[in-house]
């Protein structure tokens, strides 16, 4: 059995991954970005995966986050990559080109399961969301402790918009938005998924969860609300955890 397994982080600008140490979930080694090619197609997707392994020096099982819909290790949907991902086998593509074993998730479903098993909340109670809020926003619901998969509720519809057309860290930017006002479209989000599923608990990941201290006294809900304490390397790690089961 591995303990040590490479985990990888698909994301819609980078390609991140590292070696886990699943006994206590923590990156082994530096963790290596490699940029998102442009198109984002599966043969270009694919040869930056298999130069991401390469490079780490890997051979054995991978655990593949990804920014689609993952069912059975094909993507049925692509928001933020190119749309000719959708009905392609993650899983075989990747597994060929890097002469590795690869198991596919959604990213956020990847990034939940990282909270959930070396977070704070592995023994939390109810109904548990996490949001990573990149490019677009992603999410993982946890029910008593178990994934409900690839739940996609970045693409709710927010005052007549996608939801992470509004309220995703990149839009902040974007906009040029401060953090008040930011916090504010984050805050209406989160209350329009409070309306439709009553969490306990909201988790916050995503590259800007280390600026948790910035906007997270602005935002007000029924719900908890707090930082990943995996930050954005979640994905990594859930990803490694995903490929030992």
């Amino acid at each position: 059995m591995h303990t040590n397994i490479l985990g990888v982080d698909v994301g819609a600008s980078g390609i991140k991954g590292s070696l886990v140490d699943l006994e206590t979930g923590k990156l082994l080694g530096d963790r290596i970005r490699l940029a998102t090619p442009e198109p984002s197609t599966p043969q270009a997707m694919a040869e930056v995966f298999a130069e991401l392994v390469r490079s780490i020096g890997y051979r054995g099982p991978v655990g593949c986050g990804f920014p689609a819909i993952v069912k059975r290790g094909v993507a049925l949907s692509a928001a933020n990559i190119d749309k000719s991902w959708i009905g392609y086998n993650i899983e075989a593509a990747f597994s060929a080109i890097s002469a590795c074993t690869v198991k596919a998730l959604n990213d956020a479903d990847a990034a939940g399961l990282a909270e959930i098993r070396y977070g704070d909340d592995e023994n939390e109670d109810g109904v548990v969301m996490l949001l990573t809020l990149g490019t677009g926003i992603g999410s993982a619901l946890f029910v008593e402790g178990q994934l409900v998969p690839n739940t996609e509720l970045g693409h709710l519809v927010l005052h007549n918009r996608v939801a992470e057309h509004y309220a995703a860290n990149s839009v902040r930017e974007s906009e040029d938005l401060g953090w008040e006002e930011w916090a504010a479209r984050l805050n209406e989000y989160l209350k329009h998924l409070e309306r439709l599923f009553s969490p306990d608990l909201f988790i916050l990941g995503g590259g800007v969860s280390k600026e948790f201290a910035n906007f997270g006294h602005l935002l007000h809900t029924s719900a908890r609300v707090k930082p990943a304490k995996l930050l954005n390397n979640a994905g990594i790690v859930g990803a490694a955890a995903f490929a030992s089961f």
